[in-house]
Order: structure tokens, then C-alpha cells, then sequence
């Protein structure tokens, strides 16, 4: 069907929600707009569907998610008889209007829904997965995208994000559907009346909490009180359960910034809601020098990510990046560990290819072993699923990702910016009674382990002219890489997508899962990874160099950058 036999199709039947008929009657005649909402279907993989919302099938909107949902469904009941599923949602625009829709369309195909009553984090639908022994799980939420978008997030049993197969084969039961003529649906108080849908209960998130209260492993520390922390939930579905678990574990000295404490899917007060950027927590950080913080910590709207700015005894403040915070966060948990006598002989960190090379060193140095995944917490949660089956999960002490994604704890699989909050509080707290503060720490690690600078860039592409160029560099990018960047000559290729290792003109085989990667690995050690998103239109960057110090670490790092700019906007 052709981009405007769907148009003149969707103005007919797609009269339910007002607002998209009111967007489709206003694009008649507008070649441009139609074709961009209906030129392609939103993409369905592991990362669910996300998209700006809107008309079309090339938008997040009821109809898109209840085709999704069908398919999910379709899938779910070719694999067990009797499949139950967990739903949450965030602040977004429509997520609770979304998570209803799903409910229904599982509840019409006879699949009992668990629902949480209110937003929640993405850790919590994980945990209540597994909690609950349900099928699979789903979350509308688009993480730390602006407020133009929201997403569907699918998960399986084990309480992580679906893997690749899955997603073929759910994406194949959508592809048949008809998002009209093809869902099946009932109303949502029908379905409630009938025991097929149902609130998750209290005494869920209750063990949630009381299981993330167990995982402190100084246990005084933040009774301590002794050191003063700024929130911010960036207007997202952590403020009651990150307040909730500091207060029941004894912290006290909390602020939360009151412009970005209520649920608001507009982000009026941080329009790109994502933790790794300053621009968003500005707010936070004027309140932290204006009551003398020691830290302000933020979560994403769906609250799995978790951003750290630290504040020196003059106020001045220190962005740390993802792998810094991570790089922190393993440290002490091993050190910790050992001294309270609780270590594993062996313990087990994993971590993303993109993520910082210093890690594998701290872990090597407690007697452990650091795993590499493809990027994507879902694969760090397929290498904890591995573990528990050869019975070794006890061994597992830590898993993280550059991109402010970490998980200290087993019983969740997904990052966890809750557990983060309160592992970061309970850090600091250590730390200040020891007379040290957490940047004292980390210049610590980096005397110890070498001064690692890791860096990461997006190129963004938009629109379909945009789209189609993103996909010719990336091909050629493959195709031919480049044998020096930035002044720098590279050593060998990774080639992820051809399980290959270019050097000196030869090929040799490399044992790694698939994925559309490509690592430069420089004479001087310096590392580049590129690979495009898998949610928006960008061509992601990853420099991680190492120097004698901090300058001399930025200095490659600069110069590969200009480097690639050269060759992306050439």
C-alpha cells in the first residue's frame, strides 16, 4: 500500500484518539508531511519501537501500539498457553494512555496483565517480571529522549529487554497485522471487572525496596548523614521511589530541585531530559551551590539512568561522565567487599565494548574478571543469564555501560538508576567519614591505573534525505576504513559486523557476536568506536584514550575528534 492510500486509510478509521485525527485532516494536502509519517513503519527490534508522536505509521501513537502489542500477544501464545504479562509506564505524553491500550489489547487475547497503578522505573517492571513469574513485561517510555517522543520497551521472562530472535520473530507477527482490521481489544473497567487486569500490589515494590535496602554494604554510612545530596528526577518516575529508598535506608540531608520534581511529559524545565548532559541539570546544580552540596544526582524520566555532578569545598562543580561514575562505583564495591570480608574468590563485572578499558584493570587487580558485551544493557543482561546457569551468578558483583547505565545488584535485569541513587549516597557517605571525597577517590584509581579519558560524540541525522546518508557513510565506513585519524595511524580494525580483525592488509577471524560496529584501534593505544543508534537517527562516537595525565589524554582525544568531524562532514 502506497504512502497515500495509507494516509486516505488512516483519516477513515483512525477516529478514536482526537488528537490524531485532528493531525491528519491538518496535513491534507501537504505531500511533505504525509510522506514523512507514512514512508515507513516505526522500527520494531530490541529496543522496542520508539518514535515522535503522532499520526502515521512512522509515529508512536494507540494504534501503533496496539498493532506492537497484538504482535507481541500473537508471540507470546505460540510459546506458552497461558502467558501473563507486566506493564509500566513513565511521565511522557500518553505513556498512561499507552499502557491502558497495550493492557487491553493482551487482556482481549486472554493474557492476565499486571499493571503498575501508578509511573514507575524501568527497573521496577524488570524486578516485578521476575517477581510476579509473568511472561514478559512492557514499558512505554522513550529513556532520556526529548519530549516529541515516546517508546515501547518489550521484555521476556528473565526480566530483560527482548534479544535479537525474539524480535524477529515478534516483528514478523506485527508485519501480518493490520492495525484496523487485525487487534483485538475490550474495554480497560471490563477487563478489570473480569480479573484480566490487575494492579501490581504494594507488596511488590515493598520487597523491591527491602531487597536494594539488603545491598548496602556499609551499612552505616548513610546514617551518618554527613554529607548533603541534591535530586533531581528530571521530571520522571523516580522521585517517590528514590526519596522512598534514601529515607528507609536513614539518609536524611536529601533536596530534591522543586522545578523538576512532578511528573511533566512536556520537560518544560529540561528539555532534553538526559542525565549526560549538563544543559539539564542546571537547575540542580544552582541549587547545590546555593545550599553547599557535596553531589547532585539525576535520573532519566524513565529513572534506569543515573548522572553524578560533584562540588569541591569552594562550590565549584565536576560533571562526571557515565564511565567515571561506573569506574567510581566498582571500585569502591570491590574494596568494599574485601574488607568486609564478603568478595567472591572470582568476582564478576561486565561491562559494554564502548565502556571505559580502566575497568578491566581495577577488576583484574581484586583477582576477578571483567566481561565485554555488544552495547545495550539487554546483552549484559544475556551474560547474567549465562552466569545463572552455570551457577556462578554469585560471583557477580557489578555491570555497567558508558552511557549512565548502571546495575550493582542480581534480582533486577536492567540498569537501575534507584539502586544507582542509593549506591552513589552510600559511596559518598563512605568516603566523607573516611576523610576523602569522591574525586579524591577517582584521582586515586587513575594513579594507581593509568590516567584513561573516555569521550563520547553523537552525529545526528534528520530526515529522510539526512537518514540515507547516515546509511552510505556507515556502509563505506565498512567498507573502506580509514587507516589514520586525527594524525593518528591506526594499528587494526575490529569489525563487528563481519567478526573480523583488519591489520596490515590481512584479515583474521573474530569470535563476538554480530553487530553493526566498528572499532579503530591506534598505535598509541587510543581507541575509536562508531556505530548508528538503534533508536534515533545518529552515528554514535566512542574515543577512549590514555595519557600521563589528564591533558595529555584530552589532547588525543581532541585530535581524533576533529578527525572524524573531517570525515563525517566531508
Amino acid at each position: 500500500m502506497d504512502v497515500n492510500e495509507l494516509f486516505k486509510r488512516w483519516r477513515m478509521f483512525a477516529v478514536e484518539d482526537d488528537d490524531i485525527a485532528a493531525e491528519l485532516e491538518e496535513i491534507v494536502g501537504n505531500e511533505d508531511a504525509i510522506y514523512e509519517r507514512f514512508y515507513q513503519e516505526l522500527s520494531f527490534g530490541t529496543a522496542g519501537l520508539r518514535g515522535i508522536l503522532g499520526a502515521g505509521t512512522n509515529r508512536m501513537n494507540i494504534y501503533t501500539v496496539r498493532r506492537a502489542t497484538q504482535g507481541f500477544a500473537n508471540y507470546l501464545l505460540k510459546k506458552e498457553e497461558n502467558p501473563t504479562m507486566a506493564i509500566a509506564y513513565d511521565s511522557r505524553i500518553k505513556s498512561d494512555l499507552f499502557s491502558k491500550e497495550a493492557a487491553q489489547v493482551l487482556a482481549a487475547n486472554e493474557i492476565k496483565v499486571y499493571l503498575y497503578p501508578e509511573l514507575m522505573p524501568t527497573p521496577m517492571l524488570s524486578f516485578a517480571i521476575r517477581e510476579l513469574g509473568c511472561s514478559g513485561g512492557i514499558n512505554i517510555t522513550a529513556s532520556h529522549n526529548p519530549k516529541e517522543y515516546n517508546g515501547y520497551k518489550a521484555y521476556l521472562d528473565d526480566g530483560c529487554q527482548i534479544g535479537e530472535d525474539a524480535a524477529d520473530e515478534i516483528l514478523s507477527e506485527i508485519a501480518r497485522l493490520d492495525p484496523f482490521d487485525d487487534i483485538s481489544t475490550m474495554d480497560f473497567d471490563e477487563a478489570l471487572e473480569d480479573g484480566l487486569i490487575s494492579y501490581i500490589t504494594s507488596d511488590v515494590t515493598e520487597k523491591y525496596f527491602s531487597l536494594l535496602a539488603d545491598s548496602v554494604i556499609d551499612k552505616d554510612a548513610l546514617g551518618k548523614n554527613n554529607v548533603k545530596i541534591i535530586y533531581t528526577p528530571l521530571c520522571g518516575a523516580g522521585n517517590k521511589p528514590v526519596r522512598k529508598l534514601l529515607k528507609d535506608c536513614g539518609f536524611q540531608l536529601l533536596s530534591v530541585v522543586k522545578s523538576q520534581e512532578k511528573p511533566d511529559g512536556t520537560f518544560a524545565s529540561c528539555p532534553y531530559p538526559n542525565p549526560e548532559f549538563t544543559e539539564a541539570l542546571i537547575p540542580g546544580i544552582k541549587m547545590a551551590k546555593e545550599e553547599g552540596a557535596q553531589m547532585l544526582i539525576a535520573t532519566d524520566p524513565d529513572s534506569d539512568r543515573l548522572g553524578v555532578v560533584l562540588f569541591d569545598e569552594n562550590g565549584a562543580e565536576k560533571k562526571l561522565t557515565g564511565n567515571q561514575v561506573g569506574i567510581l562505583m566498582c571500585y569502591y564495591i570491590l574494596n568494599a567487599l574485601k574488607e568486609k570480608g564478603t568478595l567472591p574468590k572470582r568476582p564478576v563485572v561486565i561491562e559494554s565494548i564502548v565502556s571505559s578499558p580502566i575497568i578491566p584493570k581495577i577488576v583484574e587487580s581484586f583477582g576477578g574478571v571483567c566481561f565485554k558485551t555488544l552495547t545495550g544493557f539487554k546483552n549484559i543482561c544475556k551474560k547474567m543469564a549465562e552466569l545463572e546457569e552455570k551457577g556462578l551468578l554469585s560471583d557477580f558483583v557489578f555491570a555497567f555501560e558508558e552511557s549512565c547505565g548502571y546495575l550493582p545488584v542480581s534480582f533486577v535485569r536492567d540498569k537501575d538508576g534507584v539502586a544507582s541513587a542509593l549506591l552513589m549516597s552510600e559511596m559518598a557517605c563512605h568516603y566523607k567519614a573516611e576523610g576523602k571525597t569522591l574525586l579524591d577517590v577517582l584521582d586515586e584509581i587513575y594513579k594507581r591505573y593509568g590516567y584513561h579519558m573516555e569521550e563520547g560524540v553523537s552525529f545526528e541525522f534528520k530526515g529522510v534525505e539526512e537518514g540515507r546518508r547516515l546509511k552510505a557513510l556507515v556502509e563505506d565506513l565498512f567498507k573502506e576504513p580509514f587507516e589514520e585519524i586525527g594524525g593518528f595511524k591506526v594499528s587494526y580494525h575490529i569489525d563487528y559486523k563481519n567478526s573480523r580483525i583488519l591489520k596490515d592488509g590481512k584479515e583474521e577471524p573474530f569470535v563476538f557476536p554480530k553487530s553493526n560496529v566498528l572499532a579503530f584501534v591506534f598505535e598509541n593505544n587510543a581507541m575509536l568506536t562508531i556505530r548508528p543508534s538503534g533508536t534515533e537517527p545518529k552515528l554514535k562516537a566512542y574515543i577512549m584514550t590514555q595519557g600521563e595525565d589528564e591533558n595529555g589524554a584530552k589532547e588525543i582525544s581532541e585530535a581524533i575528534k576533529k578527525g572524524l568531524n573531517s570525515i563525517i562532514f566531508s
